[in-house]
């Protein structure tokens, strides 16, 4: 980390409201079992995350919003509160145990891979990185620390989503050649042009701050709350934000890896650069690997879905989120809102008995990771090893999406094959003052 910080820049080179319940013996644990955390992004899911590890010993709460860092130390009275990272991971990485990170996708990296090179265990929100060069840099970081790390993908510890893998495995549809996954997304302005006004910053912001390694934008409300999503310069679009969720039980059960070549479809990117599009459809190739076939994997979003005829006259509503698994014998529809996985045709699966449970089952998405940072050797389901490559799938839609063609992907040297390709997901540039 190359930052600007003088006291942060020397220590590695060498903020949140917790619950009223006093830390200890009050909690049901012994103190020396509880897991030290600092939080950093405190507003939005990292409202949710503080409430998911209030029974640990929360001993920081960082946000460059001054509203969401109050809130947050409303319920967390015992932590120290700051407003910028790299100042907190000063003053008090000697009483970390560990960091959760809930701040917009820009930022993930910088602060997940600072806090690793301090030796923390780190649960990061979903997308993992901004870029599929920053994907790579964290799991590599993770594994060469030996820290326990969690993506912010909760089905992935669910039941239902075991589930799914061990009927997929269990080869009760056949082999899978084809998978549809589709979102509701985006619930936020794409497709549109940068504002042109420019009004103040508010005083509860610290703006500098929030644009971290990002260009520098002024401050306009079109970016935060919220609405940073749509945003190249900040988010990566629906595709990263539901993708990792969505995706993640294919790219488990069928061991999917990196795909070969992928390509997109949407109104042009030219007519407004800066956001991702107002809907998209992204098809990516997945070559055979072991005994499995190729797979298809084609991703919808804005209102688009999958052909009606896949679903049996009962496909889903476009305010679903969902996929279908297409094999030789049948399909699993998991997750449109209407009642859950189904086989298809339904007729020819209505006595079918399903494999027993293989896989071994999780006490929580957040209890997974506490549990392994109490004992690393425990892995959790979402380690960074797993996210980092589930992030690139997701990462590689946003690219060839900009690219405007069919792009044929080189995993191992990290690169596009059919053609010179400078893209920002693959490897962005940071604003002056940080490097990762």
């Amino acid at each position: 980390m190359g930052m600007t910080r003088r006291r942060f820049s020397g220590t590695i080179a060498a903020g949140f409201l917790g619950g009223f319940a006093m830390p200890g013996i009050v909690l049901g644990r012994r103190p020396d079992d509880l897991v030290k955390i600092a939080l950093v992004g405190v507003g939005g899911r990292g409202a949710d995350n503080l409430g998911s590890v209030l029974k640990q010993e929360v001993v920081g709460l960082c946000d460059v919003d001054g509203i969401a860092l109050e809130n947050a130390a409303k319920r967390a009275s015992h932590a120290r509160t700051f407003r910028d990272f790299r100042r907190m991971f000063d003053e008090i990485h000697n009483q970390v145990d560990a960091v959760v990170v809930s701040t917009p996708d820009h930022t993930h990296a910088m602060i997940a891979h600072a806090a690793m090179e301090l030796g923390k265990h780190v649960y990061c929100e979903k997308p993992l990185t901004h870029s599929i060069h920053e994907a790579r840099v964290l799991a590599e970081t993770a594994a060469r620390k030996k820290v326990a790390t969690q993506m912010g993908n909760g089905g992935h510890s669910s039941e239902a989503t075991r589930r799914v893998v061990e009927i997929v495995r269990a080869g009760v549809i056949g082999p899978v050649r084809e998978v549809h996954a589709w979102s509701d997304r985006p619930i936020w302005p794409q497709g549109v042009d940068r504002p042109a006004d420019m009004p103040p910053v508010p005083g509860f912001l610290d703006w500098d701050a929030w644009l971290g390694p990002a260009p520098a934008r002024a401050y306009n409300p079109a970016y935060h709350p919220f609405k940073w999503r749509g945003w190249w310069d900040f988010g990566t679009g629906a595709l990263g934000d539901m993708g990792c969720h969505i995706i993640d039980a294919s790219f488990w059960a069928l061991d999917l890896g990196a795909p070969s070549s992928i390509e997109a479809e949407s109104p042009p990117i030219k007519d407004h650069p800066d956001t991702a599009p107002a809907w998209s459809i992204v098809r990516y190739q997945f070559p055979a690997k072991g005994d499995r076939a190729a797979v298809k994997l084609t991703w919808y979003d804005g209102g688009k879905l999958p052909s009606a005829e896949l679903f049996d006259g009962n496909p889903p509503g476009k305010g679903a989120n969902g996929c279908l698994f297409v094999g030789e014998k049948g399909r699993l529809v998991v997750g449109t809102g209407k009642g859950g996985p189904r086989l298809l045709p339904e007729k020819d699966f209505a006595d079918r008995k399903l494999p027993p449970a293989t896989l071994p089952r999780s006490p929580g998405h957040h209890e997974e990771w506490l549990e392994a940072c109490r004992n690393p050797a425990r892995p959790t389901g979402t380690h960074f090893g797993y996210a980092g490559p589930l992030t690139e799938i997701v990462l590689l839609g946003n690219v060839a999406l900009r690219a405007g063609r069919r792009i044929e992907w080189d995993a191992a040297n990290m690169r596009v094959a059919n053609g010179p390709l400078d893209d920002p997901y693959i490897r962005r540039d940071y604003r002056a003052g940080w490097t990762l």
